[in-house]
């Protein structure tokens, strides 16, 4: 079983699409989430699940609010211009990266 990326997978993947492969930030984060989302959501949460340890009441909960956020955040990225997308993806990297180092 290879483990779960999490956040990894978008900090691996958007930096990969538009630094080696030259995609525009809004095409590497959309096709991030459709490489991850079949493969991470269905089978990692089948896993968990015959484990019993997924909390389904949490976990629809927790669903809907990522379903709204997710509808609502891609709508607000859509709105913003490719470098300013990159950028904001810049800030929250060195936020997350400057937590590990200090932590």
């Amino acid at each position: 079983m290879t483990p779960d990326l999490g956040v990894g997978g978008g900090v691996l993947i958007v930096p990969a699409l538009v630094l080696l492969l030259h995609s525009s930030q809004h095409t590497a984060v959309g096709t991030s989430l459709g490489a991850l989302l079949p493969p991470v959501g269905i089978l990692g949460a089948l896993e968990y699940y015959r484990r019993g340890q997924i909390n389904i009441t949490h976990s629809l909960w927790i669903g809907l609010g990522l379903l709204i956020g997710a509808y609502f955040g891609a709508v607000f990225a859509g709105r913003l211009s490719d470098l300013t997308l990159r950028r904001a993806f810049a800030v929250f990297l060195l936020l997350i990266a400057g937590r590990l180092f200090f932590k």
